[in-house]
């Protein structure tokens, strides 16, 4: 039963921080600490990012009439524009799929510790701050998806490329590359979550091909519960973030990251001090 109540709180996590620009890493490496799973290690690594379908299953339901180039209730001009901003979003996939797939192992050993993730989130905390001081007052040059270019898109996938260093937030680095482009606050959330799909489902996908068939019962029930859970909050936390965003800029968020990033920090700097 401790473990089912564990899993929610994962699940909880998971839906709320894979979609606020403050890193759903930082978030779950404290997490680990408080609430340790009673599983191996390679079903808990297998678990952390397989939860995120449900995250995804979220997009796909809040946007799905957005992204079904195939909908009855679109005109032929809004079917085209559909599948012209599915082949942004598979171009935008380009750089995190050409160097996550051959790298994917390397940057997990080198990058996934504490330190790392404690100073991408104070960085990337920091640019939200300083881009969105830069761009106040300032008109946006993009508004809508349909207006950016593939260079443009070609960037923003070169941010969530970045994004592979744990710490760093999948949905901030795409944000932030968007808002340094002239992109609005709303387009370029709404183009991270699309995003998300393709980096999302090929990562969910190494994960299971690694772990293989070797589930327990008991695991099966504990992997499903989580991605449920995740797929509930994401819908919350999603439809939040898009009301949010018309009134209000990023900084708030920058600031909670820096926070965030020194406290993860203190407690590992201190931990390693007092062991």
């Amino acid at each position: 039963m401790l473990e089912v109540l564990k899993v929610i709180i994962f699940g909880i996590v998971e839906g709320i921080t894979e979609w606020l620009p403050i890193s759903s890493t930082g978030h779950l490496i404290l997490l680990e600490r408080l609430l340790q799973l009673k599983q191996n290690q390679d079903f808990l690594d297998m678990f952390y990012v397989v939860i995120q379908l449900g995250a995804i299953l979220a997009v796909l339901v809040i946007y799905f009439h957005k992204l079904n180039p195939f909908s009855p209730k679109k005109t032929e001009k809004q079917k085209m524009m559909t599948f012209q901003l599915w082949i942004k979003v598979v171009i935008g996939s380009i750089p995190a799929a050409v160097i996550g797939i051959p790298f994917n192992d390397f940057i997990e050993e080198k990058f996934n510790n504490a330190y790392v993730v404690a100073a991408m989130l104070i960085l990337y905390g920091v640019l939200f701050i300083v881009i969105e001081n830069y761009q106040k007052g300032k008109e946006p040059k993009v508004k809508k998806i349909s207006h950016l270019s593939i260079q443009m898109v070609l960037i923003i996938g070169i941010f969530q490329m970045l994004a592979m260093i744990p710490g760093t937030s999948r949905s901030g680095a795409t944000i932030v590359g968007a808002l340094m482009l002239g992109v609005s606050r709303a387009v370029a959330t709404e183009f991270t979550f699309f995003l998300a799909i393709p980096a999302m489902f090929g990562a969910s996908a190494v994960k299971l091909i690694h772990f293989g068939l070797n589930f327990t019962a008991m695991q099966v029930f504990l992997l499903l519960l989580g991605t449920a859970v995740s797929f509930a909050v994401s819908i919350v936390a999603i439809k939040f973030l898009m009301r949010y965003i018309k009134k209000n800029d990023f900084k708030i968020f920058g600031y909670y990251r820096i926070v965030l990033g020194i406290i993860v920090l203190l407690y590992f700097g201190i931990a390693a001090l007092l062991a």
